[in-house]
Parts: C-alpha cells; sequence; structure tokens
C-alpha cells in the first residue's frame, strides 16, 4: 500500500480547506466552500414582481388619463377634404420628417430595413457583456475610426440637407469626445462616468435624441405643405 496521505479520514466543516479526499461532516457542521459572493438580482421572484407591480401603475395610470381628458380625435375622414398637413400617427412622425429629405425608398425602405437587420445581426456578434468603456483600450485606434464615420455621417446629412439631424449627431460627437479627452482615474462625477460609457450607450444615445428630436419638429413645427412653422405662430 502507498504511504501517501491523500486518503486521511478526517473530520471537518471546510471542504475546500482541507485538501482530503474523504471527509466525514457531523451533525454539528456543515461542509462549506467560501466563496465571495457576486452582485446578482434573481430573475424570479425580484424582477418578476418589479415588472408586474410597473405594469400595474401604468395601466392605473392610462385608466385615470382616459377618465380625466378626452383623447384628441378629429371628424371622420372626408377625402374631399383632406387635413394640411396630413401627419402620420407621433410614432411614425419621425419617419414622415424623414420622407421630407431623403428620396422615399431611402426613408421608407432603406433605413427601417437597416435598422431591422441591425435588430437582427446585432445579438450574434460577440458583445462585451461587461460594458467596458470605449475609450479605455485602443484610443488613438478608436479615435481615428471615430473621426471617420462622424465625417462621412455629417457630409451625408450635409448633402440631403438634413440639419435637424445634423446637429442632434453633433452633439453626441461632441459629448464622444469629451469623454475621450477625460481621465477615469482622475476625473469625478459626470466626466468619469462618461469615460466609462460603452458604444451601446453611444449609440442608443444617439438614436433616441434623433428620434426625440425628429418626432419633436414633425408634431410642432411642420405646418401646411410641410412647411416649416413656429407652434406659437400656427
Amino acid at each position: 500500500m502507498s504511504d501517501s496521505k491523500d486518503f486521511v479520514a478526517v473530520v471537518d466543516s471546510d471542504a475546500k480547506k482541507t485538501p482530503k479526499r474523504i471527509a466525514f461532516i457531523t451533525r454539528r457542521t456543515s461542509p462549506q466552500v467560501r466563496v465571495r459572493d457576486e452582485e446578482r438580482v434573481m430573475t424570479y421572484p425580484e424582477v418578476f414582481f418589479r415588472t408586474a407591480a410597473a405594469i400595474e401603475v401604468l395601466a392605473i395610470g392610462l385608466v385615470v388619463t382616459s377618465l380625466l381628458w378626452n383623447a384628441p380625435l378629429e371628424q371622420l375622414a372626408d377625402p374631399m377634404h383632406t387635413p394640411n398637413p396630413a401627419k402620420a400617427p407621433w410614432y411614425f412622425l419621425g419617419l414622415q420628417e424623414l420622407l421630407h429629405y431623403f428620396p422615399p425608398v431611402v426613408a421608407g425602405v432603406l433605413i427601417p430595413g437597416l435598422v431591422v437587420m441591425a435588430l437582427i445581426v446585432i445579438p450574434y456578434f460577440n458583445i462585451n457583456i461587461q460594458g467596458e468603456g470605449l475609450w479605455l483600450r485602443n484610443k488613438a485606434k478608436r479615435l481615428r475610426t471615430f473621426a471617420v464615420v462622424v465625417i462621412v455621417f455629417c457630409v451625408f446629412l450635409a448633402i440631403f440637407e438634413v440639419w435637424v439631424a445634423l446637429v442632434p449627431t453633433l452633439i453626441v460627437a461632441a459629448f464622444m469626445l469629451l469623454a475621450a479627452q477625460t481621465d477615469p482615474q482622475i476625473a469625478t462625477g459626470y466626466r468619469a462616468s462618461l469615460a466609462r460609457k460603452p458604444l451601446s450607450f453611444w449609440i442608443m444615445t444617439w438614436f433616441l435624441f434623433e428620434l426625440v428630436v425628429l418626432t419633436a419638429i414633425g408634431t410642432f413645427f411642420r405646418g401646411p405643405g410641410w412647411s416649416w412653422v413656429l407652434p406659437w405662430r400656427a
């Protein structure tokens, strides 16, 4: 028989600390593996109940709103007297605003098609789950890529004179440059938070910014013939 001590029977309460193959756990102790717990929130029941509560609060708010205020409905549609301008529902006004600048194939087919295609393809990429800051690695290379993309996109918008989309793009690009020039190890507060934002944050911020601006302009600043009007003079 071997003189190895690997199979010595011992009594202990820490299965990780004691490097033995066999251990007898008594009733007064329990097997333990002392590891550091990771921060997590269980999907059920924590997230499930929070989501259910949010849905109930939203439903109650919608019911109360519908009881206090009537929906801003217009008269029945009359093909002999069409409104000018004929505006789409608010959730399509951003797309209708794009139709004012781009050809119908571009604004009605190409752009929505690229968005849907991106939603399908992006999940299959090797996405960084950690959400690493965009400028924390390879800053010089990423700045060059960023400059090329912004310049090409701004020239494209300027050719079609889409100033309402160009201005939000420049604002988001300015904040991205501010984040690139910020050292997260030294900066504090808002600038440190910007420096740690991943690429997904900037893309989503730009998309929502453009959506809000285009929808607001289509709602309040477009008059007869889709001309530019001030809402307090309409």
